[in-house]
């Protein structure tokens, strides 16, 4: 006997459904089919049309298999995906970054290039973000379609709303920048007219002195063009984007400026290195603080290029 396209419909239906549901999903679907069909012929249309088009306005069996079940045809659903999305971003911003400074360090301590170093961080950062993708999206789908509840189920309540953000264009920033910039260039003036570090009852440089009075000129001056942006946001009343870019250009400049120093051996008084070596330091411990000091730099100017543009966005 020829199965007829009704019959063919209910089985694509039913075929995916549990066992305990296929009996009564085929007579209630049957039974609905039937009826519209009895319709649709009463009225005056071919039973085979009639037949196609009561089909046709019931949709895809898998689609109408999935109601039944009352399966999810979505891989994150609006019930989970503001957690997702939360949970996702947060951990964007902070495993790649831990990641990559990681990675950054053993090769700088491991003698590595520029290229060898850069080699080295982008593929690692790239199979990190991959995986935090897949492994979040996973866990939240298994949750999707197991049903749990997550952890975070408090009804929403305007109790919750963030205060309003800032755009760090207001006057405690100001000051605060400002004292923050001119302690940075006093210490910096100090440390080269009477020195930082305490070494057999005397004071010594921690900064080469070689750095006097050229290098020191660039970075008194990189520091004053940070006042005067940091005024000039003042002056506007909030962070514009042509602010943040300049902002962005100048800790590119400082960090290219103290990294090469730091790699030409001229930043660190080398009379602080040897004294070090000869008390009995590992050689190799110069190159691990040096690798810190390396990672350190540029961890502070990616920091300073992201708030700029995250306050001008705002």
């Amino acid at each position: 006997m020829t199965a007829t396209l009704t019959d063919r419909y209910i089985d694509a239906v039913i075929r995916t459904l549990p066992e305990r549901q296929r009996a009564d999903v085929a007579q209630e679907l049957g039974a609905a089919i039937a009826d519209q069909l009895d319709a649709r012929i009463e009225s005056g249309e071919p039973a085979d049309a009639a037949e196609r088009r009561v089909l046709i306005d019931l949709g895809d069996p898998d689609r109408l298999a999935a109601g039944y079940a009352d399966r999810p045809l979505h891989l994150i659903g609006p019930r989970s995906y503001l957690a997702w999305k939360r949970l996702l971003v947060l951990l964007l911003w902070i495993v790649p970054a831990c990641a990559a400074v990681g990675v950054g360090t053993a090769e700088l301590i491991s003698g590595a290039g520029v290229g060898e170093l850069i080699g080295a961080i982008v593929p690692v950062v790239i199979s990190v973000i991959v995986h935090v993708c897949f492994w979040v999206t996973l866990v939240f789908a298994v949750i999707e379609r197991t049903g749990h509840q997550l952890l975070d189920t408090t009804p929403w309540t305007p109790d919750s709303l963030p205060d309003v953000r800032v755009s760090g264009a207001r006057l405690s920033d100001l000051v605060g920048g400002l004292v923050f910039l001119a302690l940075l260039a006093g210490a910096l003036v100090w440390d080269l007219l009477r020195g930082f570090a305490f070494v057999d009852g005397a004071w010594i440089p921690f900064l080469n002195p070689a750095l006097w009075p050229g290098w020191v000129v660039v970075l008194v001056v990189l520091i004053l063009v940070e006042v005067a942006l940091t005024t000039s946001a003042f002056r506007v009343g909030r962070w514009t984007m042509p602010l943040a870019a300049m902002n962005a250009a100048l800790a590119v400049v400082s960090a290219s400026v103290l990294l090469w120093l730091l790699g030409g051996g001229m930043l660190v008084n080398p009379a602080l290195i040897d004294l070090a070596i000869s008390s009995g330091a590992d050689a190799d411990l110069t190159r691990v603080l040096g690798a810190i000091v390396a990672v350190s730099i540029v961890c502070v100017s990616l920091w300073d290029i992201v708030d700029g543009f995250r306050k001008a966005r705002r």
